[in-house]
């Protein structure tokens, strides 16, 4: 029951009757009073349903349609509305009104003929059918407008709104207006019905009619007054709502002001307009947006709704094309903004230069840019302007519009171009001369700070145009220029000064007395005095190039990163193809391998295993091994292998591997020594090629008895030796073959097995290949060019890279093979190109046949480097200068050129060396010919030179590792041997003894005191000679043996090696030489002692002694035969020589020997008082020398000084090791060769 009587509850419905002056144009003026917009406002609130025109005037037919069903009141509907204690209820709304014929201009006739003042007060309506209005288009076209009739046709009238039009109406009086609306009021009351009083059109109201108004009100009683404005939608609910009230007395609305209720109105609408004008600028980025999809995307959004309700669809639109418009604007703002921008570029591109447009009209520059190359490059011409109204702003197109240069913007962008121009005129013009005032001025140096130079400069004009950045930059760019430029000249002046460093003999840590030396040498040059200010600078240069002279390489060089070794590098390597083994190989039998074998071993040991290996080689010295042919090339060392004679590597010969000889634990500890001496000398080299070099150690049985010496102690000792030397042991002596000359061919073969095995497993195959063609080269010459000479180096080398001959070198990357032809034979030249710093590493260690010096005649420090380095060579060795010009006219033009070159030859000339000035840049370039008679002096010298490099080395040797003697060079080993030669020599050595007397050596006979005898081919081994000179190094005599009968020969008939009439020093070929009887000597018998073939000579001769190219017991001898006979003694021996005479002899030992070519030119060694200066070291270098070595300095150089009686006898056993008495060459004056 509770729930059906709730939902019989019904809202209340009321309707209400709007009523006001009405009537003709005569009566209410030419519009009406507002009553039409009140109700259209209050029924459809919406902006979009508010019809702000609505008129009386209608024809018959639109009277008589069922809209108006000819009746003077309009029916606008019904609306639901709440209460302000939330209850709904319904309103029906009625609008009194009088509608006028559109043709009599008379108020229409209808089924009430009473006038508007009772026919407005009736509170009961009838109209059957009549329908819901909403606007004067609706009459006639019902059928397209929501057709709702009004309810059961009748409606009963609750209240009245009476509406008085406050505005300034046309042609209405505002009294008269108030006088009907006095009497319809009174007609009103008579229905007892509530009315107000509705106040319209406020928005355009008068203040008088207002008053008057509400005077008018105050005069009734409970008559209230609401104050309205359909147009602005201000008070019509609270009208509404109030009479509503009235009639339900419910309480009772508070009153509200137009002008604040329209202030409430307006923020509203004001929220509204913002919310939605977020809302387009979020949904519409791009000015090219339309409405009809903008719209569809934001109608179902409440800020749209809402502004839209509020102010209509039309004001939303409205909203959204000035959005659109700015959008537009904007992007038409940053076009423009882009293209003035980019103008400045344009300008700068295409009318750089300030004469060109100095003196136009801006009308004629936008003429001359149509006109320039570039011009549509940078701008585009359209059809129609301005260029944004066209569709020019949405391409993409950064081209600026033509038409754009006529505006005022793009022409303050070419007057601040034009100014950009004139002031950096200015400004160029002030910064050169600022930099020529710098350049010119004398107090302006190296170091100076800018504020000691300011003053300088504060008067002059360009220092108020210049601000203090730009005098900064300017400066400090000046600065680092004339410091770069002094330090520059400072390390070229150090350079000009080299002589001076290497003849101080610096180190890593210079004393400071040397260095002292240096800025008091070098202290007044100019170029010292500019760095002043930098005197850290100045010292660290000094230290830097201390450096380099003591450590010189690639990374110290001065002109690092452009060394002349890193050029030469890059220049041979992009112009010689790669070393080619196999084609290089090409001229020989490619199954031909050649092996160089050592073969290490004493007492005889090592000659007899060579005899039996050459026993089972062809006629050509090849080997057959397992169907592979072998070139062996042998070398049998039995003596000290510290001599050059005993070494196992020479120039010419590489071994391969080394096959290791004993029978004794004697020979065997020779063995070790050996192998430890000859590993340890060449450790640390570059060309370490020992220390991986394949080891045979071979147990060899022993004739006679072992001397207790079982051979299982032997075999024992072996086995511990070879895992000490990583070599390969092999026991010939267990077998029952003894040893002798009974040696089997399996087991020679067995032993060359094991050795090729161990050459493969250590992979030295592919090493033999350079070691070979580096022994075929015959001459090593260096080529010294400076580094930083203005020079190019492709002028100076390719004449020697484009040779046909010419092949890369497997000893280095600065090092080229030549096959040239000099004199009548072709000679393989290995020529090293290098800087001089370099060379100076090699000056002393390697073997060098020649010199090319290359300096640049117009820098003086090229010269002076030449000097330097030309002082500490070898007056024997041939040297070749060539003075680098940029063309003759340079020689006569220049004045330094010509001193230069002038030096040179003088140079040249002192030192009886070949000078030769070449033109870089010349066409054709110069030709290896002109070096020819160099290359015929350097064959010419090439024996004495590679035996005085050995020399150089046994001294070395001897004094470092045995301290054998003082002397800065040593001699080659005595050519003699004491050993055991056969089984018949069984007598047992006695022990040794301190040597007290000199051994004799017998001499030739008068006649043959020009001639000695040498013995070419496989004679003998000179394992003896070695042995001699070993045990004479260790103070010790060998035992004595029993003597064999000596040969004698008749040179003349014996030996034709040598013809009587060979005077020119030629000789025949060992191969024609028909040898003596076999019962005198036998060249063929490798174990004969050595002394057997020793003949007698006449006098005491320096010999130089170098292995043969052969290397197989061949020797060549220098000697000296510039000497005074002897004292006439028979056998010439050096026990019957007086004092005077042996200290003759030394003497003149000591001026043979070669000197250096400072010591032949004035020119060269000009700072050598320096040398004898620091003699004694400083305070951080070498320590003192001893006061017998100043003693001996102090002698001169001819001078010989002997110690102490206890070293007195090793330097006199070392001179005498220098008289070879196994080769002899024809002796005309001075030193020669054979």
């Amino acid at each position: 029951m509770m729930m059906a009587k709730k939902q019989d509850v019904r809202i209340p419905v009321y309707s209400i009757s709007v009523v006001g002056l009405s009537g003709t144009e005569k009566e209410k003026g030419q519009c009406g009073i507002g009553k039409s917009c009140l109700c259209n406002r209050f029924v459809r609130s919406s902006a979009d349903d508010f019809y702000p025109e609505h008129t009386s005037v209608l024809s018959t037919s639109d009277f008589g349609g069922r809209v108006v069903n000819n009746d003077h009141f309009l029916y606008w509907g019904d609306i639901n509305r709440l209460m302000e204690d939330g209850s709904e209820y319904k309103l029906n709304v009625v609008e009194q009104t009088e509608f006028i014929d559109d043709q009599t201009f008379q108020p229409h006739r209808s089924t009430a003929l009473q006038p508007y003042i009772k026919r407005a007060a009736a509170t009961k309506l009838a109209s059957a059918e009549k329908l819901m209005y909403f606007c004067t288009d609706q009459l006639g076209l019902e059928q397209d407008f929501e057709q709702k009739q009004m309810p059961d046709g009748k409606l009963l009238i609750d209240g009245f709104l009476l509406c008085i039009d406050v505005s300034r109406g046309m042609n209405r009086n505002f009294d008269d207006q108030l006088k009907f609306v006095t009497n319809l009021y009174n007609q009103l009351g008579k229905t007892k019905k509530p009315v107000v009083v509705v106040l319209t059109k406020c928005d355009e109201g008068v203040e008088r009619y207002i008053r008057d108004a509400h005077s008018f009100a105050l005069n009734k009683r409970n008559l209230q007054v609401i104050e309205t404005s359909a147009r602005s939608n201000v008070n019509v609910d609270l009208a509404f709502c109030t009479l509503v009230q009235q009639i339900d007395k419910r309480g009772k609305l508070k009153n509200i002001s137009y002008f604040e209720a329209l202030k409430q109105q307006s923020q509203q609408i004001a929220t509204a307009k913002d919310k939605y004008e977020w809302l387009i600028s979020r949904h519409v980025k791009n000015h090219n947006e339309t409405w009809q999809n903008v719209s569809r995307k934001i109608v179902s959004l409440p800020e749209y709704q809402d502004y839209v309700y509020l102010e209509g669809t039309q004001k939303a639109k409205k909203m959204f094309f000035q959005h659109i418009a700015h959008l537009k604007q904007v992007h038409i703002d940053r076009r423009r903004s882009f293209y003035l921008n980019s103008l400045p570029h344009i300008f700068d591109s295409l009318i750089p230069c300030l004469d060109e447009i100095d003196s136009l009209h801006w009308s004629k520059v936008i003429q001359l840019l149509t006109t320039k190359e570039d011009f549509l490059k940078y701008f585009v011409v359209l059809d129609d302007v301005p260029w944004d109204l066209t569709s020019h702003i949405d391409k993409d197109d950064d081209r600026v519009p033509y038409d754009l240069l006529d505006t005022p913007p793009a022409e303050q962008v070419y007057t601040a171009h034009l100014e950009k121009l004139r002031n950096e005129r200015k400004r160029s013009e002030m910064r050169k001369a600022f930099k020529e005032n710098l350049e010119s001025s004398p107090f302006i140096t190296p170091g100076k700070p800018w504020e000691e130079a300011r003053s300088f400069c504060m008067h002059e004009e360009f220092y108020q145009w210049l601000d203090e950045v730009e005098y900064l930059d300017i400066y400090n760019k000046h600065q680092k220029q004339i410091i770069d430029q002094a330090k520059d000249d400072f390390q070229e002046l150090l350079l000009e000064y080299s002589e001076l460093f290497y003849e101080l003999g610096l180190d890593a840590k210079p004393s400071k007395e040397k260095m002292g030396v240096i800025q008091e040498v070098v202290g007044e040059e100019v170029r010292f005095k500019s760095l002043q200010k930098l005197q850290a600078d100045r010292d660290a240069l000094i230290l830097k190039h201390i450096h380099f002279v003591y450590h010189p390489t690639k990374e110290t060089c001065p002109s690092s990163p452009v060394c002349v070794d890193t050029k030469i590098e890059q220049l041979v390597g992009s112009k010689l193809r790669s070393f080619d083994r196999n084609q290089k190989n090409s001229l020989s039998d490619p199954n031909v391998d050649k092996i160089n074998l050592v073969i290490l071993g004493r007492d005889g040991l090592a000659r007899e295993m060579a005899n039996e290996i050459r026993a089972l080689c062809t006629n050509d010295d090849k080997y057959v091994l397992d169907g592979k042919t072998y070139e062996l090339s042998l070398r049998p060392i039995e003596g000290n292998v510290r001599l050059p004679v005993n070494s196992f590597q020479t120039p010419t010969f590489q071994p391969h591997g080394c096959l290791c000889l004993y029978n004794s634990k004697e020979s065997l500890s020779y063995v070790t020594d050996s192998i430890d001496k000859s590993r340890e000398w060449t450790s640390g080299r570059r060309d370490n090629h020992l220390g991986q070099l394949p080891l045979v150690l071979i147990l060899i049985g022993r004739r006679g008895d072992t001397g207790g010496e079982t051979l299982q102690n032997l075999i024992h000792h072996g086995q511990q030796t070879a895992s000490k030397l990583h070599s390969t042991f092999l026991d010939l002596a267990s077998t029952s073959i003894g040893y002798g000359r009974n040696i089997n061919e399996k087991q020679i073969n067995n032993i060359l097995k094991v050795l090729m095995d161990t050459k493969r497993n250590l992979n030295l195959r592919s090493s033999s290949a350079s070691i070979k063609d580096l022994a075929d080269a015959e001459l090593r010459i260096v080529m010294c060019l400076m580094c930083g000479d203005p020079t190019s180096i492709d002028d100076v080398l390719l004449p020697f890279l484009q040779t046909q001959t010419c092949k890369a070198s497997q000893c280095g990357s600065n090092s080229v093979v030549l096959e040239l032809s000099i004199g009548t034979q072709k000679r393989r030249i290995e020529l090293s190109i290098l800087s001089y710093h370099s060379t100076f590493n090699i000056r002393k260690s390697c073997l060098v046949h020649g010199y090319i010096f290359f300096y640049s005649a117009k820098r003086k420090a090229s010269l002076a480097m030449l000097r330097a380095f030309l002082s500490e060579v070898l007056d024997i060795i041939p040297v070749q200068l060539v003075a680098v010009t940029d063309s003759s006219l340079d020689v006569l033009d220049n004045d330094v050129n010509r001193e230069q070159v002038t030096e040179g030859e003088e140079l040249a000339q002192d030192i009886d060396g070949r000078f030769v000035t070449v033109h870089c840049g010349q066409h054709p370039p110069h030709k290896i010919d002109i070096f020819q008679p160099f290359f015929k002096d350097v064959v010419e010298k090439k024996n004495i030179i590679e035996a005085t490099h050995m020399y150089d080395n046994v001294a070395e040797a001897c004094s470092t590792a045995e301290e054998v003697f003082n002397s800065p060079r040593a001699g080659s080993p005595l050519c003699n041997s004491n050993i055991l030669d056969s089984e018949e020599d069984a007598e047992p050595p006695p022990p040794y003894t301190v040597v007290k007397d000199e051994v004799c050596v017998p001499t030739l006979s008068k006649d043959q005191t020009k001639l000695s005898v040498e013995l070419d081919g496989n004679n003998f081994s000179f394992s003896s000679l070695a042995s001699t000179f070993e045990n004479r190094l260790s103070i010790k005599v060998p035992p004595p043996v029993k003597p064999k009968p000596t040969v004698h020969f008749d040179i003349k008939s014996d030996l034709p090696y040598f013809e009587q009439g060979s005077k020119d020093g030629q000789r025949k070929s060992l191969s024609s030489v028909s040898w003596p009887p076999t019962d005198g000597f036998d060249p063929s018998d490798y174990a004969e002692p050595m002394d057997a073939v020793v003949k007698t000579r006449p006098e005491e001769e320096n010999i130089y002694s170098v292995p043969h190219d052969s290397t197989q017991g061949k020797i060549i001898t220098i000697r000296n035969t510039n000497k005074a006979q002897s004292n006439g003694s028979g056998n010439g021996s050096d026990s019957e020589l007086d004092s005077s005479s042996l200290e003759r002899q030394r003497k003149m030992s000591l001026v043979s020997k070669p000197l250096l070519y400072r010591d032949k030119s004035k020119k060269l060694g000009r700072f050598s008082s320096f040398r004898t200066s620091f003699s004694v070291g400083s305070d951080d270098e070498l320590g003192p020398m001893s006061k017998k070595s100043e003693e001996e300095s102090g002698k001169g150089d001819n001078a010989v000084n002997y110690g102490p009686d206890v070293e007195d006898h090793r330097k006199r056993n070392l001179l005498r090791s220098l008289r070879r008495t196994s080769r002899v060459c024809c002796i005309t004056n001075g030193l020669n060769v054979s």
